[in-house]
C-alpha cells in the first residue's frame, strides 16, 4: 500500500479581478519517462521557431493579441512587462534575434515547442519537488524564491503576483521566472503543467496546447494525465497521487 497525496491547485478572485476571462488549463502529468531530446524532439522544435519567424515581426512582438493580453494582466498587477518580460515573450523575442533555444531535456524542448507553436505561457512542474498545495495568488511577504541555478533563496515583497506552493514560490512575477524547485529534469516522472490563456472555445490557443501535451505525455512520454480548466466560476482543482 502506498501513500497517497491529495492535492489542490487554486486561483484567488483577485486574479480574476485583473482580467475575467483569463483561464488556467492544468495538467497532471503520471509516470512519464523523460530523457535527452530525440532528433524529432529538435526538428519539431526548430520548426516551431522557424513558424515564429514567418508569423510575427520583431516590431510587433507587443502587439501581438495573446502577448498583449499578458502584458495587460501584468500591468493591472502592478509588474511592469518591459522589465520583467512573460516567458513566452522572451523566448520569441530571442528567436525573432536570430537566436535558437537551447535543448534542455526531451520535455521541456517539446514544451517550448508547444508554447511557440501556440505563443501561450505554459510552464511544467516537477511535483516530487512541490509539497504544499499551489495557488496563483498575491504574495503576503512571507514566501521565498529559489532562482534557477542558485543555492540561495530570496525573499519575496509583499503583493506581487506568484503562482507558489504555500510559502514556496514557483514563479515570480506571475509568469515571468520559474523557480529551481520544481525545475523539470531527466529524471522528472510527476508533473504539473501550467497553461495561461482567455479562451476555452474549440480551436483556441489554450485548448490546442492542452491537447497537444496530453497527447505528448501519453504517445512520447508512455504515461497518463488527467487535465482541468481553472476560471473565475470554477477557480479550484483537486487530485490524487499515489496509489492506496
Amino acid at each position: 500500500m502506498g501513500e497517497v497525496k491529495n492535492m489542490t491547485y487554486t486561483v484567488d478572485p483577485e486574479v480574476f479581478a485583473l482580467n475575467e476571462h483569463l483561464v488556467f488549463g492544468i495538467i497532471i502529468g503520471r509516470d512519464l519517462v523523460n530523457g535527452p531530446s530525440r532528433q524529432e524532439d529538435l526538428s519539431r522544435l526548430r520548426r516551431a521557431e522557424d513558424h515564429i519567424r514567418t508569423r510575427i515581426p520583431l516590431e510587433q512582438i507587443k502587439e501581438y493579441p495573446m502577448i498583449a493580453s499578458y502584458r495587460d494582466v501584468m500591468g493591472a498587477a502592478g509588474i511592469n512587462p518591459n522589465k520583467y518580460p512573460l516567458s513566452v515573450e522572451a523566448m520569441v523575442k530571442r528567436v525573432l534575434k536570430g537566436g535558437s533555444l537551447p535543448s534542455i531535456n526531451a520535455l521541456v524542448d517539446l514544451c517550448n515547442a508547444v508554447s511557440l507553436e501556440q505563443v501561450i505561457s505554459l510552464g511544467a512542474h516537477d511535483l516530487d519537488d512541490i509539497h504544499e498545495d499551489l495557488s496563483v495568488r498575491f504574495s503576503t511577504g512571507e514566501e521565498t524564491f529559489l532562482p534557477i541555478g542558485q543555492s540561495d533563496t530570496e525573499s519575496v515583497d509583499p503583493g506581487e503576483l506568484i503562482f507558489t506552493s504555500g510559502n514556496t514560490v514557483q514563479t515570480r512575477r506571475w509568469i515571468w521566472r520559474q523557480s529551481e524547485l520544481g525545475k523539470c529534469k531527466e529524471e522528472s516522472r510527476t508533473l504539473i503543467f501550467q497553461i495561461v490563456g482567455f479562451d476555452t472555445a474549440l480551436g483556441s490557443p489554450l485548448i490546442l496546447a492542452m491537447e497537444e501535451i496530453r497527447h505528448l505525455i501519453g504517445e512520447r512520454f508512455s504515461g497518463s494525465s488527467e487535465s482541468f480548466t481553472v476560471t473565475s466560476d470554477t477557480p479550484k482543482a483537486s487530485w490524487s497521487l499515489g496509489e492506496a
